[in-house]
């Protein structure tokens, strides 16, 4: 059976999103020569990449023989759009439920705690 398709960014696609960001664009042999540490072939860096712009994340313009890939989407909008994915998926759209899960699963420092409580306060203000 194949697999559903993630609507947001799987670990994989996460690790060339960012190379894409932080060089503005790139073709498919940028990204792998940014990427020595991983195990990856050509041709699957270029299916990703594909992938990616199906899934809207990427566009492609030709430069001579490459495609080039801009990103559609910037960091933080992929960061906002996993979170309401996480949000709706394991919280009820909940967003006070996932931070009560952060408090009582004592994944929050106090820094953070204090952090938190600043942003409480400002946006009640």
């Amino acid at each position: 059976m194949a697999r559903k398709k993630s609507p947001t960014l799987t670990d994989a696609e996460l690790r060339l999103m960012e190379v894409i960001w932080q060089k503005g664009s790139a073709s498919a042999a940028d990204v792998l020569e940014s990427l020595p540490d991983a195990d990856l072939a050509y041709t699957t860096v270029l299916n990703t990449m594909r992938l990616l712009e199906t899934k809207g994340y990427l566009r492609h313009t030709k430069d001579g023989k490459a495609f080039i890939y801009h990103p559609l989407v910037d960091r933080n909008e992929a960061s906002r759009s996993a979170v309401q994915y996480l949000l709706s998926r394991f919280f009820g759209d909940s967003p006070g439920l996932l931070v009560s899960n952060l408090i009582q699963e004592e994944q929050l420092d106090k820094k953070e705690l204090r952090r938190l409580k600043k942003l409480i306060e400002e946006s009640e203000s």
